[in-house]
């Protein structure tokens, strides 16, 4: 039968002693296919989603009425990467007369802020404890909250007493001391996040979530919640190696500029009570509110 035939055939090839079988070339195409496969798929994937962001053309209609007043804010955190690029974002508001700066050291841009006479900064270290900026927070009444760090090398209790005890006693002693009709705070979250999840941040994160909406709702305190996925610095801060993570994730629309989280919370800000307590906006959320907050700038007269 031709079957026993080609069974011989095989057999006489491996095992002839003369021509003994290259295992070296039959595993090749084997080890390129579990190569490249992945790739592929990872291409394939990626490539899709480049379409469905090209092709979402989802905005963020004009504000039609008269924007929210919030002429003096406080910003927290304003020397890591989130809070370089909302200060940068809040010191071109010209709707922003003033900018009280709690933080732990100066940076550049804040320095610059304070030599402009926009930005009043007020070092501070223990975020536990804000008895001493009582005077500065009861006059704003809308606060950026971008104090956080890297969950890498750092243990639970740690990432928690930052991320979620920090804010919390900080809204605590905010509402205690300040008493006006509508108080916001923003506080930069992140994206997928779960109670479930196996990362301790992603928890963390959630809890922090929780307890500050729990707080707020019924009161005169509205906090919203921003979940952007990779952050990419202001371009003049960015070194080679966040720029290239920047613009691998943008056209799928899993990276925002820090810049582009400032114009979004100031657009949020102007909007007021449109935007609930537990409000969560995600990084294309982000970016639609950035695009809209330009919009609006855009359509401003000279000297109205």
């Amino acid at each position: 039968m031709l079957s026993d035939v080609r069974l011989e055939r095989w057999f006489s090839l491996c095992f002839s002693l003369d021509h003994p079988p290259d295992w070296a070339d039959m595993k090749l195409p084997r080890i390129r296919t579990v190569l490249l496969v992945p790739l592929f798929l990872l291409a394939l994937f990626y490539l899709a989603g480049v379409i469905i962001v090209a092709t979402d053309d989802r905005s963020v209609e004009a504000l039609k009425e008269q924007a929210v007043s919030h002429r003096v804010i406080a910003l927290f955190g304003a020397s890591g990467t989130a809070g370089d690029g909302i200060l940068k974002a809040a010191l071109a508001d010209p709707d922003i007369r003033k900018i009280h700066v709690i933080t732990r050291r100066a940076t550049p841009r804040i320095e610059k802020g304070v030599a402009s006479g926009k930005v009043q900064m007020t070092p501070h270290m223990d975020y536990l404890d804000y008895a001493d900026i009582h005077g500065q927070i009861s006059e704003v009444d809308t606060v950026f909250w971008a104090i956080g760090i890297s969950s890498v090398g750092v243990d639970e209790v740690t990432y928690g007493r930052i991320h979620v005890d920090f804010p919390m006693q900080f809204i605590q002693e905010w509402t205690a001391v300040n008493h006006k009709p509508d108080l916001s705070f923003h506080y930069i979250s992140s994206s997928d996040i779960s109670e479930d999840s196996r990362a301790m941040w992603a928890r963390e994160k959630v809890r922090a979530e929780k307890s500050l909406f729990g707080f707020a709702d019924g009161s005169n305190l509205r906090v919203i919640a921003y979940r952007p996925d990779y952050i990419g610095p202001t371009e003049e801060e960015a070194h080679l190696g966040q720029d290239l993570l920047y613009w691998f994730f943008r056209p799928v629309g899993a990276a925002v500029r820090a810049t582009e989280i400032g114009r979004a919370m100031i657009e949020v800000t102007a909007r007021g009570s449109s935007f609930e307590n537990g409000t969560k906006i995600g990084t294309s959320g982000i970016v639609r509110l950035s695009d809209a907050y330009d919009r609006r700038q855009s359509s401003v007269t000279p000297g109205n």
